[in-house]
């Protein structure tokens, strides 16, 4: 960086810019949030099909990372509070179109959530970490 000059002619050094992340692509909030939905429902629809119910873990905690890193700051509110809320609709619509009856699919929704639990919230706490490092400040309600 170089010094440049003030009006005044003192010396000054500009502020160095905000890292920001070095891709083509960056999604809004609610791409955002559609795309960690597709990936849920995506990776539990195979883990249905194959007994693989890792497999379904794995691809959130990762999608749940990739969507924060590629969300506009503007977007991070939507993304930080829908990783629980994507992960149990991917589930109750793979379970739906899975499970033979309604008995069934209730009850692996629940087993699926159940199983899940540490993944869910290794997923939403990595949201958090990587909003709260990109800039992301949560607006705090005054009372007056």
């Amino acid at each position: 960086m170089t010094p440049t000059r003030a009006p005044g002619g003192t010396a000054r050094t500009p502020k160095p810019a905000r890292p920001q992340p070095r891709a083509s692509i960056t999604l809004t909030g609610r791409g955002a949030v559609l795309a960690l939905l597709a990936a849920c429902f995506l990776g539990l629809l195979v883990a249905a099909w194959t007994g693989w119910s890792v497999l379904a873990d794995v691809i959130f905690v990762m999608t749940c990372g990739v969507v924060a890193c590629y969300t506009r700051v503007s977007g991070l509110r939507w993304v930080v509070i829908s990783p629980p809320l994507a992960f149990l609709t991917g589930s109750v619509l793979a379970q739906v179109l899975t499970a033979p009856d309604s008995f069934l699919a209730a009850e692996g929704i629940l087993v699926t959530l159940g199983r899940s639990a540490l993944w869910l919230f290794t997923g939403t706490v990595l949201t958090v970490a990587i909003a709260l490092g990109r800039g992301y400040r949560p607006e705090v309600l005054r009372r007056r």
